[in-house]
């Protein structure tokens, strides 16, 4: 486990601790809202009794008991929803801060690739039986053959499998095999792909540069840790917060600095930033 994928595991970690103190809270708050005899003092379902000297009492063990369960529900809801952010986790795919990114992307560029060429095969076989005449329908040894044929290209080709290759995909009109826009997509999913790692492995043979304003601040494009960053000598005005937070910089106490993952997006953000808080660029 490298350090990015740690990092994850220990954000994972945390989100599902804060499920449990709010599952905790949740279930207190349940138990605050008790309107039995024995918490209250008052019998259960006995109506309010006006102008008696338990009329106080009892509409504010009412109130205590409607405010206990409308925290206990809000805090069950908070539980499942860091409990969602917790599966989340590592989900989001192969993130530039991971340091085996680009190990990563090889990876999977190689294996859409070796599908892309899967696919390919696949559709040679399924049209060139079709043109022998094979159909869904076809029994016997030619459809056999057509099935060991197809099997030859990936075990894992079952004859179901064929047989519904050589259905078209829209009815009676549509293409055998795998349709076009199939392989138009994972073409689009390889380009992608290619581009990625060769945005990281520019991005990795570039060097930290720290940027000067003086009496502004400092703006270093961090490469050891992926960032953009905003240092500031001391505890910036709410405003600069403000600005700060609006293009989507986030204060990093482990930092100590405002910061956003570096891309073009985020350079371009720094200098509108920049130019908000009254630098000349």
């Amino acid at each position: 486990m490298n350090s990015y994928e740690q990092k994850q595991e220990d954000r994972r970690a945390r989100l599902e601790a804060a499920a449990d103190r709010a599952d905790e809270r949740s279930n207190a708050a349940y138990k605050r809202a008790d309107m039995s005899e024995d918490a209250t003092g008052i019998p259960f379902g006995q109506p309010i009794l006006r102008g008696h000297h338990s009329e106080g009492r009892h509409r504010a063990a009412i109130k205590r008991a409607d405010n206990a369960m409308r925290k206990s529900v809000e805090e069950d809801k908070r539980a499942k929803e860091l409990r969602a952010k917790a599966a989340s986790v590592g989900t989001g795919g192969i993130s530039s801060d991971d340091p085996d990114a680009i190990p990563k992307l090889t990876e999977k560029l190689t294996n859409l690739q070796s599908q892309q060429t899967n696919m390919k095969a696949v559709n040679r076989v399924v049209r060139k039986w079709n043109k022998k005449g094979v159909t869904p329908e076809t029994e016997g040894e030619t459809f056999d053959s057509y099935a060991a044929e197809l099997a030859g290209v990936a075990d894992f080709y079952t004859p179901a499998m064929a047989r519904e290759l050589l259905k078209p995909q829209w009815g009676h009109a549509g293409p055998i095999g795998f349709a076009p826009y199939q392989l138009t997509n994972l073409n689009a999913k390889i380009k992608a792909t290619k581009k990625r790692i060769e945005q990281l492995e520019k991005a990795s043979a570039a060097t930290t540069k720290r940027h000067e304003f003086q009496g502004v601040c400092n703006v270093v494009e961090n490469v050891e840790e992926n960032r953009v960053q905003f240092i500031f000598d001391a505890k910036p005005s709410a405003e600069v917060r403000r600005i700060m937070k609006s293009h989507g910089f986030r204060w990093a106490p482990s930092q100590g600095a405002w910061q956003r993952q570096l891309t073009g997006n985020a350079r371009y953000s720094a200098r509108l930033a920049l130019k908000e808080l009254g630098v000349e660029l």
